[in-house]
C-alpha cells in the first residue's frame, strides 16, 4: 500500500475559466478553477492557475512545493462525486496515459504483489483475476520477473489485457468512497 505524501505533477482534466456554475458569487469575485489528477497517487485535485496561464486538458501541471509554472495554489482535494461531468469523462483517458507512461510501476505490482490475508492475495483486487489467475501470475514471475504488459500478455495466454485490469482498478479505487483495500490511489 502507498504511504500519504504530496502529489508533484498532476494532469488536467478540466478548466472553468469563470469558477463553478453554481457559484452564486458575481463573476467579478470568481476564481478560476482547474481540476486534476494527481500522477502518482492519482488524488483528485481543485487547483487555482496563476493569472495568465495557458493551460489545456490533458497538460501535466507542476504543483509540488518549488516555484510552479501555472499553478497558483492547490485549494483542495476533491472526492469523485465534486468533479465535473467534463472531468468525469476525461479521468478514463487521463488514467490510461498515465498507466502507460509509468508501464514498469504498474508491472512491478504483477511481480511483487503479496497476500493481504491467509485468503485474499492483492491480485485478486484486479477485475477478472481468481484463484487459478493468480496462481499461474505467481508461478510466472517466479520463473522470471515480468518485464511489461506485453511480456505478461505473452505468458499468460488467459490475461489479454493486464493494462486496462489495471485501469479498471484504478478507476474503482477513485470511484467508490467505501473501497476497504487501496492499492494504487490514496484513500
Amino acid at each position: 500500500m502507498r504511504t500519504e505524501k504530496k502529489e508533484e505533477n498532476a494532469i488536467v482534466i478540466d478548466i472553468l475559466p469563470m469558477g463553478y456554475a453554481n457559484d452564486q458569487r458575481p463573476v467579478y469575485k470568481r476564481e478560476p478553477v482547474v481540476l486534476a489528477v494527481g500522477v502518482d497517487q492519482f488524488k483528485l485535485l481543485e487547483l487555482v492557475p496563476k493569472t495568465g496561464a495557458n493551460i489545456q486538458v490533458y497538460d501535466r501541471v507542476y504543483i509540488g512545493d518549488a516555484e510552479r509554472e501555472k499553478i497558483e495554489r492547490v485549494k483542495r482535494r476533491m472526492s469523485y462525486e465534486d468533479l465535473t461531468a467534463t472531468a468525469k469523462l476525461e479521468l478514463p483517458f487521463v488514467v490510461e496515459q498515465i498507466v502507460r507512461e509509468n508501464e514498469s510501476r504498474f508491472v512491478d505490482f504483477f511481480n511483487k504483489s503479496v497476500p493481504i490475508t491467509p485468503k485474499f492475495h492483492m491480485l485478486h483486487l484486479l477485475p477478472g483475476i481468481g484463484k487459478k489467475l493468480m496462481w499461474e501470475i505467481i508461478e510466472q514471475r517466479g520463473k522470471k520477473p515480468f518485464e511489461s504488459f506485453a511480456d505478461i500478455s505473452a505468458r499468460i495466454k488467459s490475461l489479454p489485457h493486464p493494462d486496462r485490469m489495471i485501469i479498471n482498478r484504478i478507476l474503482h479505487e477513485i470511484e467508490d468512497p467505501e473501497e476497504k483495500y487501496h492499492v494504487f490511489t490514496s484513500k
